[in-house]
């Protein structure tokens, strides 16, 4: 790539940086509410949660004790039981709890500004594309869709609708992931030369959708594979060029739908490559990442409870912090001042974008494919 483009490239991004650490904390002096939002509790903004599995119980609704910007206003679920229990725990008014069929209705809820797609990944698209039509603002769980078609079919609705759409990368509200990302803007120690990522678990009930390709869209790649593919870019700075992927099973009838454990390695523009590895039958989580003078660390890399590394000899401390509650602020924030989010859709899009030529590139015998 021409040294013009380059520069151009790395550019935009220290742009998307900068931008992005003045959305990190929420301002003593907030602009005004757009006339399409709620005034909430004490100013926050309404979020209702749609779908309440274990992320939702788990960890965003606790995060909202810690949200300075947003608080829980209502709850979209198709279990019956679900709904007494959370309207109880979480002091949610009767006509904010919603189901299924009547979502459309939340159009009309003044308590509620955005809505936080929490379902599978196969109603990722057909939830926010409804969402937005009910002229509510979005967070979309990642991975943001099944295929790029459809995560452009649901930026296309936000836009089209006048809302905004964000997707769900808390790490990029995480202190010590984001001195990954300064590195790459600042390049205190050089370019980058090489990125290694992995982030990798062992799945249990093999009932569950996730092992459901249908449902699903892929397995380990889509689920946690993405944080790979993440660190692989915001540690560069830049946008991979192609990809090469080769695929491991030990477990052919419980991975029969999806993949278990697939590597790749990225080629970037400036000569950078990375090599990533993502599994449902192991365990790792670290990013490692080697500059022209020098090398960063971060291990486990993802963790909610905090991200721990160093960089160089310099050991990063971990504050206790909740990402989600800062992720969800981020978006409040954007949503209140009309500034874009700093993980938009169209970042949501760009991974993607990486995950349809990695598969395109095991469909191939694991050749080069570009991106």
């Amino acid at each position: 790539m021409p040294q013009t483009n380059l520069s151009s490239s790395r550019r935009n991004f220290v742009q998307r940086f900068s931008a992005g650490l003045g959305a990190l904390s929420l301002s003593s002096a907030l602009p005004r509410l757009a006339a399409a939002t709620s005034k909430g509790k004490s100013g926050k903004l309404g979020i209702a949660l749609v779908g309440l599995g274990n992320y939702s119980t788990k960890q965003l609704a606790p995060a909202f004790e810690h949200a300075k910007g947003c608080y829980l206003a209502g709850i979209v679920t198709g279990t019956k039981a679900k709904e007494a229990v959370w309207k109880e725990k979480y002091g949610i008014k009767p006509q904010n709890v919603y189901n299924y069929d009547n979502f459309e209705s939340i159009a009309s809820n003044k308590d509620i500004d955005i809505v936080y797609i929490v379902l599978p990944n196969s109603m990722h698209a057909e939830y926010t594309i409804r969402a937005a039509r009910a002229g509510k603002h979005v967070i979309c769980e990642k991975p943001m869709a099944l295929s790029v078609a459809e995560g452009q079919s649901m930026i296309d609705a936000c836009r089209e609708n006048d809302v905004m759409l964000s997707i769900g990368y808390r790490l990029h509200f995480d202190p010590n992931t984001r001195e990954i990302m300064k590195l790459a803007a600042e390049k205190p120690y050089g370019n980058v030369r090489y990125v290694q990522s992995e982030v990798a678990f062992t799945i249990g009930d093999p009932t569950q959708w996730r092992l459901k390709k249908d449902m699903a869209g892929g397995g380990a790649v889509m689920d946690v594979g993405i944080y790979c593919i993440q660190a692989a870019r915001y540690a560069t700075g830049e946008e991979p060029i192609a990809i090469r992927a080769q695929e491991f099973k030990t477990d052919w009838e419980k991975f029969k739908d999806v993949d278990e454990t697939v590597s790749w390695q990225l080629e970037f523009p400036s000569g950078a490559y990375s090599s990533s590895t993502t599994s449902y039958n192991m365990r790792t989580n670290r990013l490692y990442v080697s500059y022209q003078k020098g090398a960063a660390n971060l291990e486990p890399a993802t963790k909610y409870t905090g991200i721990k590394g160093q960089i160089q000899k310099r050991i990063l401390d971990v504050t206790p912090i909740s990402q989600q509650a800062r992720q969800m602020d981020g978006f409040a924030q954007s949503v209140r001042s009309g500034t874009p989010s700093i993980v938009p859709g169209e970042e949501g899009l760009k991974d993607m974008k990486v995950i349809e030529a990695l598969y395109r590139s095991l469909a191939n015998g694991g050749k080069r494919t570009l991106i």
